[in-house]
């Protein structure tokens, strides 16, 4: 099955230059159609451009901050000098969403074209 999701600049080009391989999202409806095998296509906000992954890996957790516990902070999008903070999801998610669905780590790999 192919999945499509969109991006920010920066998390789409970690994805891109192949630094990011965890995607980190909402355990809702939509998410927990994604298995194993399965592709996901992501477009870049602004520019609408297209990277292809395989999905390698569904890592569920109670919150990002179990998730964040769990990977190194690259594989989640962070460059070497940020601090990862599992707040920052809360941009995208509410608390309460959050708490009723839990979370996936979907691990990517680039499919190269």
């Amino acid at each position: 099955m192919i999945h499509k999701m969109k991006l920010w600049k920066a998390p789409f080009n970690s994805i891109k230059n192949g630094k990011k391989d965890i995607e980190l999202r909402l355990n809702d409806e939509k998410r927990q159609n994604i298995k194993i095998g399965d592709t996901i296509v992501f477009i870049s906000n602004i520019t609408s451009e297209e990277v292809r992954c395989e999905v390698v890996n569904l890592h569920y957790y109670n919150s990002f901050k179990e998730l964040y516990d769990v990977f190194d902070k690259e594989r989640l999008g962070y460059k070497e000098n940020e601090i990862p903070n599992p707040k920052d999801m809360e941009k995208f998610y509410l608390k309460e969403e959050i708490e009723q669905f839990g979370v996936v780590g979907i691990e990517i790999k680039k499919i190269e074209e």
